[in-house]
């Protein structure tokens, strides 16, 4: 994943936030702080700049019979375009078993090659 001029300017808190999150594939508000070895506050302050940022996202949760707020890294960094043929997406997405001489692999794979 490249680091953008965005990751490039955080501060060292920020930066072991972001990976944390990027790390767990998401985490409560409540355990981050705790992870992070800092306070709530501190906590907070670093999940919003991230959120500022468009780094992670966060939205309202109940953890533990508590309201908190869940952060995920946000999906801007991945590229799905390598998923793609002309207009088709993978047959490989959401299917368990692709069966190499169904149709819909054969079409894949001719927009593939004539792309």
């Amino acid at each position: 994943m490249s680091v953008t001029a965005a990751e490039e300017a955080l501060s060292e808190d920020e930066r072991a936030g972001l990976e944390l999150v990027r790390e767990t594939g998401g985490i409560h508000q409540s355990d981050f702080w705790k992870e992070l070895d800092v306070s709530s506050r501190k906590g907070s302050r670093i999940v919003e700049s991230l959120v500022e940022q468009e780094l992670v996202d966060r939205e309202e949760t109940v953890y533990k019979g508590h309201n908190t707020y869940f952060i995920t890294p946000t999906a801007r960094d991945l590229d799905f375009t390598l998923l793609m043929a002309g207009d088709m997406l993978s047959p490989f997405i959401g299917e368990e078993e692709v069966d190499p001489n169904s149709d819909a692999f054969s079409q894949w794979i001719m927009n593939l090659a004539y792309q």
